[in-house]
């Protein structure tokens, strides 16, 4: 999963200390986080949930909460250098110097320790090592490793920010299920276009920071070109929640309009590029996951 456009520094007075370690857990990309992992918690559930169930959930999502948040928090650390060289990310604290390297991992460590302490005796361990594993994967394999390495980096690396729904269905069964690897599935084919749409109009910040991304390493054109590929996978892949009687027809056409709507900006990037459309394809692109889940949400309890 990754950070929505906040291009826009903060001005005026120094935030206190508390927003500053509020801003190293990025606020919005963790209310996506758990909002899918909130979706595969609900879909685990036949029926209404009870009481204890509502419970288990909330406790799930803030033991989740905690430990994206950490990730977070070490990736700030790692790409502190790089984050000064980008517009986008040049507000973060330890870019500026806000923070220092011992408060960030301080921070991380001991967020993800309540987080994993949560899970573990609350929840159940499975949710929890899944959890912990997402954690290394994000803030070890793609930050450090994957990223400055390759300009694939953002495909392999999706695995992780496509963990959500697999960790909420967990947490309510104690069981990887097929149903939450196709959630799984969806995020990981929605990940690529997503990102390298902001890739595209941000591409000299990416060039600039010497990370290899796509639009830098191959180019404006064999990025567009698959961006549209990858939305016609997606396509197809969010058509199986209805295929595999997850879903009924109400998440049918909700999955088919907004698929339809990602093609066609895929296309249109595809066949005449602009900065703004490149900027409007992203923005949909979080207006397609968010309403494909809360559809999905929706369906579930007029089945």
């Amino acid at each position: 999963m990754t950070t929505p456009d906040t291009s826009a520094a903060p001005v005026m007075p120094l935030p206190s200390t508390w927003r500053q370690f509020n801003a190293l857990t990025k606020p919005r990309v963790i209310q996506l986080i758990v909002f899918c992992a909130l979706i595969g918690m609900v879909l685990a559930v036949p029926g209404l949930p009870n009481l204890g169930q509502l419970g288990l959930m909330a406790v799930a999502c803030f033991g989740i909460w905690l430990v994206a948040g950490a990730a977070a928090a070490f990736n700030c650390v790692v790409e502190q250098h790089i984050d000064a060289k980008m517009k986008r990310t040049a507000w973060r604290p330890t870019a500026k110097g806000q923070l220092s390297n011992t408060q960030t991992l301080t921070f991380s460590a001991v967020l993800c320790a309540i987080g994993s302490a949560i899970l573990y005796v609350w929840v159940n361990p499975l949710t929890m090592w899944l959890t912990f594993a997402t954690f290394v994967g994000y803030a070890v394999i793609y930050t450090v490793i994957l990223k400055p390495l390759t300009p694939q980096n953002i495909v392999i690396g999706g695995a992780s920010g496509a963990m959500p729904p697999v960790l909420g269905w967990t947490a309510m069964t104690n069981m990887v299920a097929p149903e939450a690897l196709i959630l799984f599935l969806i995020i990981f084919l929605w990940t690529p276009p997503h990102f390298w749409a902001l890739a595209l109009y941000r591409v000299e910040d990416y060039r600039k920071s010497g990370l290899p991304m796509l639009p830098v390493t191959h180019g404006s054109e064999f990025t567009r070109l698959n961006i549209l590929l990858y939305t016609f996978i997606l396509f197809a892949a969010c058509l199986l929640p209805f295929v595999l009687r997850m879903s009924g027809w109400l998440y049918l056409v909700v999955a088919i309009a907004l698929s339809i709507g990602f093609c066609a900006y895929a296309w249109a990037l595809w066949r005449n590029y602009s900065d703004a459309l490149a900027r409007k394809t992203f923005r949909f692109s979080l207006i397609h996951l968010s309403l494909l889940f809360a559809a999905l949400l929706v369906d579930h309890y007029l089945v």
